[in-house]
C-alpha cells in the first residue's frame, strides 16, 4: 500500500496512517468512519428550524449530513479536497477558513471541532473574525470548546463506531499554554495518528477572543461549556 498523501501541513500538525492526510493531520479514511455525536441535537436546539448555516471545517459531512436531514440550508467548508470529495446534498466551498471571503451572511456560523483552540492565537483570532464576517446581525454563532480539564486528563479513550479513540499525550511545548496533542485511531483493520497544537483557554480568555472579533457570549448551552452560542456585537 502506497504511504500517505499530504496536502500542504500546518506548523506543529501531522498525521499518519494509510490514504490522505489533511493540513491539520486528520485521516480522511478515519473521518469517513467516525460517528457523529451530540453536534445535530446541540445545533437545532439552539437555532431556529431552517436556517441558513456555514459550517466551518466540515470535513467528510459527519455532522453536515445529519444537519440536512433535519431541515438546515448548510454551506459546507473546508480546507481539504479529499475532505469535501464526501459531502453530498450540501454547497460546497474549498478554502482555508481564516481566508474565507463569502459575499454573503448565514443565521448560523458553526465552528465545531474544537477549532478555536489553535496553537497559534493569530490564527484563533483569524477564525473567530471569519465567524463574526459570515454571521447575519440577527443570527448567531455556535463554537463547541475543549473540557476545561481535558489537557490534564490524559490519556483518556472513548468508543467510535467499531473504532477507539484515543488522547494518548498531551506534551509541553515552548508556550506553556500550548499542549501538542497526540490522538490514535485504532480500527480492526488499520491505524491512524493524529498530532495537533491545541491551546488552553479558560472561560475568561476565550470571552475576551469573542470580543476581540465582535462576538460575545449570549448562553453557554451544555452543563459542561463546551458548546457557547455567541452573538454579534453592533
Amino acid at each position: 500500500m502506497s504511504g500517505p498523501l499530504h496536502e500542504r501541513t500546518r506548523q506543529g500538525h501531522g498525521g499518519t496512517g494509510a490514504g490522505a492526510i489533511t493540513p491539520d493531520g486528520c485521516a480522511v479514511e478515519v473521518y469517513t468512519r467516525l460517528p457523529v455525536g451530540d453536534e445535530p441535537e446541540v445545533v437545532a436546539s439552539a437555532v431556529p428550524a431552517g436556517a441558513t448555516l456555514l459550517e466551518l471545517g466540515c470535513g467528510t459531512g459527519r455532522v453536515t449530513h445529519p444537519l440536512l436531514e433535519r431541515g438546515f440550508r448548510v454551506t459546507a467548508v473546508d480546507e481539504s479536497p479529499r475532505m469535501l470529495e464526501h459531502v453530498r446534498g450540501a454547497r460546497t466551498v474549498c478554502s482555508p477558513i481564516e481566508t474565507l471571503e463569502l459575499d454573503e451572511r448565514f443565521d448560523v456560523v458553526l465552528l465545531s471541532s474544537f477549532l478555536v483552540h489553535a496553537g497559534d492565537v493569530r490564527v484563533r483570532d483569524a477564525l473567530l473574525r471569519a465567524c463574526r464576517r459570515h454571521v447575519a446581525d440577527d443570527g448567531c454563532v455556535l463554537v463547541q470548546r475543549e473540557g476545561e480539564d481535558w489537557h490534564e486528563k490524559v490519556p483518556r479513550e472513548r468508543r467510535a463506531g467499531d473504532g477507539l479513540v484515543r488522547i494518548a499525550a498531551a506534551d509541553p511545548t515552548d508556550d506553556p499554554r500550548v499542549s501538542s496533542i497526540r490522538c490514535e485511531y485504532v480500527f480492526p483493520d488499520g491505524t491512524w495518528t493524529q498530532t495537533f497544537l491545541s491551546r488552553r483557554m479558560d472561560r475568561e480568555e476565550f470571552e475576551g477572543a469573542l470580543a476581540g472579533a465582535g462576538l460575545a457570549v449570549d448562553a453557554y448551552l451544555t452543563e459542561d461549556r463546551t458548546w457557547v452560542r455567541a452573538l454579534p456585537v453592533r
